[in-house]
C-alpha cells in the first residue's frame, strides 16, 4: 500500500512538472504582449487561490511586515514572468527554457552572498559546466541573442525570489506566500502599465486567448502549485529535485510537437542544451557525493 501511494505521488509530481513545461507553449500561443499576458495570469491566479482558501476555510491573515515583504518579492516574480514570456516572444520556447535552467548557476552565486554561507564546491563545478553550455548556445544561436539575454535575466530573477522564498517559507505556509506574491505581481505590473499607458492598448483578448489564459492562470499556476505542495510533503527532496529538472525537457518536447520546424534548432544548440540540462540533472548527485548531505528541496520557479 505504501509503495502504491509513493508511485501515485511520483506520477502526480511528473504530471505537475509536465504542466509547468506547458507554460512556455502557452506563452507562444497567446497573442498578447508579455506584460499583458502576465497581468491576466496573475489576476486569474489570485482569484483562483482566493477561491481555494474560501473552499478550504483557511485564513489569509498576515502581519503588515510580512505583507510588505510578500508584495515586494511579488514584484520580482512579476518581473521574472515578463522577462520569461518576452524571451519566448523574441526567440523560441526551447531557447527560453534552456537558458532558464541557469537558475542553478545564479543560485550558486547569490545564495552564499545573501545568506552569508560558504561557497559550495558542487555549486561551483555545476555552475562552470552550465556557463560552458550557455556559451555554446550563444555561439550557435546568435540570431536569438535577445531571447537568450532575457531568458538569463528571467533566471536571475527566479533565483533571487527562490532564495527569498526559502527564508519566508520557514515561517509562513507556501500557499499564503504564493497568494500574496501573485497579488504583489499584479499590483506592480498594473502600476507599470498605468504609468506607460499600456492599459489603453493591447489588453483586449482575441479568439481563443481566453481559454489559453484560463488554462495558464488556473491549470498551470493555481492547481499545479497546490498539487505540487501536496506531493512534496510525501516525497523526498532528492526525488523532487530530479523530477522538477524534467521541466525544460518536457517543455522542449511539447514545443517541438506543437510548433514543429519553428522549434527546430542547430546541432550546436542541442549540444549546449544537453550540457546545461545534464549539469542541472546531475546536480543532486554531485551535491550528495561531494558534501555527503541530502540535496535541498528546490523552491518552485512558478512558471
Amino acid at each position: 500500500m505504501q509503495r502504491l501511494k509513493l508511485n501515485k505521488n511520483v506520477l502526480i509530481l511528473h504530471l505537475t512538472v509536465l504542466i509547468w513545461g506547458f507554460t512556455g507553449v502557452l506563452g507562444e500561443l497567446i497573442s498578447l504582449s508579455a506584460a499583458h499576458l502576465v497581468w491576466y495570469r496573475v489576476l486569474i491566479a489570485v482569484l483562483s487561490l482566493f477561491v481555494y482558501f474560501i473552499i478550504k476555510g483557511d485564513s489569509i491573515h498576515v502581519t503588515r511586515e510580512k505583507l510588505i515583504q510578500f508584495v515586494f518579492v511579488g514584484g520580482v516574480v512579476g518581473l521574472h514572468w515578463v522577462l520569461f514570456f518576452y524571451s519566448i516572444k523574441v526567440s523560441t520556447v526551447s531557447v527560453t527554457l534552456v537558458t532558464l535552467s541557469s537558475i542553478t548557476l545564479f543560485t550558486s552565486i547569490l545564495e552564499p552572498l545573501i545568506n552569508k554561507k560558504r561557497i559550495s564546491l558542487a555549486d561551483v563545478l555545476v555552475g562552470v559546466v552550465i556557463i560552458f553550455g550557455i556559451y555554446l548556445i550563444f555561439k550557435f544561436e546568435i540570431q536569438y541573442i535577445l531571447g537568450i539575454i532575457f531568458g538569463l535575466s528571467a533566471a536571475l530573477c527566479a533565483s533571487l525570489f527562490s532564495i527569498l522564498n526559502a527564508r519566508m517559507v520557514k515561517h509562513t505556509r507556501a500557499t499564503i506566500i504564493t497568494f500574496y506574491e501573485m497579488f504583489g505581481a499584479f499590483f506592480w505590473i498594473s502600476l507599470f502599465m498605468a504609468i506607460t499607458g499600456e492599459f489603453n492598448e493591447g489588453l483586449w483578448l482575441q479568439g481563443v486567448d481566453w481559454a489559453y489564459l484560463l488554462l495558464l492562470g488556473i491549470g498551470c499556476t493555481a492547481v499545479a502549485y497546490v498539487l505540487a505542495v501536496a506531493v512534496m510533503k510525501e516525497l523526498s527532496a532528492f526525488t523532487v529535485a530530479l523530477t522538477t529538472n524534467m521541466e525544460p525537457v518536457y517543455g522542449i518536447v511539447l514545443a517541438l510537437l506543437i510548433f514543429g520546424r519553428k522549434e527546430t534548432m542547430s546541432l550546436g544548440f542541442y549540444g549546449g542544451a544537453v550540457i546545461v540540462l545534464a549539469a542541472v540533472f546531475l546536480y543532486p548527485y554531485v551535491k550528495t557525493r561531494l558534501e555527503g548531505g541530502k540535496s535541498e528541496l528546490p523552491q518552485r520557479k512558478l512558471h
